[in-house]
């Protein structure tokens, strides 16, 4: 097949896709999740941060309320986005108690919600939500990753998440285009009935401009559901940094264009919650999240709320984080977190600290290649992580058949 990949469909709702804040890895019997234990919990900030609709809402309708307040403390910046990344105009309450739209929302559009309040001692906390305007009766909506106009590492796929499930999903591929500046073959995957992943065979080479054109405007993608969708989006990919987890030597080689950067000092998971191994995918980062161990079914265990420099490889909760709570003689010399990989930090985020220089020095689609003994390979549907999966393998993905050059 030639650089262009099939076509393919959607159309706007908007699909909220939630993801788990936490560390997970791959313990004996299966995906486990917990993040990096410390010694006492760190002091966490007292401001609580609420946003309406909750997170993963669909379908909100245009009279809906939307607001994000804070209790315990004040807001100081709220970004309300569309799936354009074109933010929404609002105003803040003089007490910075609450937030609320000036402009009534798009329908049928998917939504992100991020905001960062601080308490009376200045600890600060974020929030991180997504939800979805109501289309037309019998619509269907998706998100696009990556957006519009961003420079990502050389792992990126093109990945869209449907809010309803497609039936019809070759007339999805026959809706959707992607092209890549230099050419280079492209093939379309589908990860059950919801999701759609584009990607070329190796990593992308450094410098394409990727397009993706969606024409899911009245196409029917299951019976009686069509799309809305009609939009062009184009990303360009930047340098070839492609890093390197050694478990066993709990060390991170930072590599660009093959040649070595930086080495780093990590802790990954213990006996009981080995890392995952395999290849992924940097798919969002946070300069501080919160880590709640509800999030990801291990009851009260943990709340950390300022995690620093907190890099997502995989959707059931695996990061790359800043960690400030253990001592430094623990990295690179145990394995002390529930699945995740730790680099040194400090409590705010030290931009000095190993943490902090990965983090400023990382992209979204750079690529976290992990080498162990133990561990399970992470399943290519979690996350941005379809490297995992043989290229033979890849192309049998298509409802068109296969396709692309091997």
């Amino acid at each position: 097949m030639p650089a262009m990949a099939r076509r393919w469909v959607l159309r706007a709702a908007a699909a909220g896709l939630v993801l788990l804040a936490g560390c997970t890895g791959a313990p004996p019997g299966g995906d486990g999740a917990s993040p990096d234990a410390g010694r006492g919990g760190p002091r966490t900030s007292r401001a609580a941060i609420a946003a309406v609709p909750a997170d993963g809402t669909q379908d909100v309708h245009s009279d809906a309320e939307v607001a994000v307040t804070v209790a315990e403390g004040k807001l100081l910046s709220v970004r309300l986005a569309d799936d354009r990344g074109v933010a929404v105009p609002g105003r803040t309450a003089p007490d910075g108690s609450r937030w609320t739209p000036e402009e009534p929302l798009s329908p049928a559009t998917p939504y992100t919600v991020d905001a960062v309040a601080q308490d009376a001692d200045g600890l600060r906390a974020d929030h991180h939500s997504t939800f979805a305007t109501a289309g037309p009766a019998h619509s269907v909506a998706a998100f696009l990753t990556p957006e519009d106009g961003v420079t990502v590492g050389v792992g990126m796929p093109v990945s869209l998440r449907f809010t309803r499930p497609i039936a019809d999903r070759a007339a999805v591929e026959r809706a959707v285009a992607v092209t890549a500046d230099p050419p280079v073959p492209l093939a379309a995957h589908w990860f059950g009935n919801r999701r759609l992943d584009v990607r070329p065979q190796h990593y992308w080479e450094p410098g394409t401009r990727v397009t993706v054109s969606l024409r899911l405007k009245d196409v029917e993608v299951a019976p009686g559901e069509y799309g809305t969708q009609t939009k062009d989006a184009d990303f360009t990919v930047g340098r070839a940094r492609v890093s390197t987890v050694d478990i066993a030597a709990r060390t991170l080689t930072v590599r660009e264009d093959g040649v070595p950067v930086r080495t780093l000092k990590i802790t990954a998971g213990g006996p009981q919650h080995p890392t995952y191994r395999g290849t992924m995918v940097i798919s969002e980062k946070f300069a501080e999240t919160r880590m709640n161990s509800r999030t990801v079914g291990l009851g009260d265990e943990y709340d950390i709320k300022d995690v620093p420099h907190a890099m997502r490889l995989t959707d059931s909760g695996t990061f790359l984080h800043g960690n400030y709570w253990a001592d430094e003689a623990v990295f690179g010399t145990a394995d002390t977190s529930h699945g995740c990989i730790a680099l040194a930090d400090r409590r705010g985020g030290d931009p000095e600290s190993p943490a902090g220089w990965f983090f400023e020095h990382s992209l979204v689609g750079d690529v976290v290649e992990v080498h162990g003994d133990t561990g399970a390979t992470v399943p290519p549907s979690n996350g941005l992580n379809g490297w995992n999966m043989p290229w033979h393998a890849w192309l049998n993905g298509s409802a068109l058949g296969p396709s692309g050059t091997p």
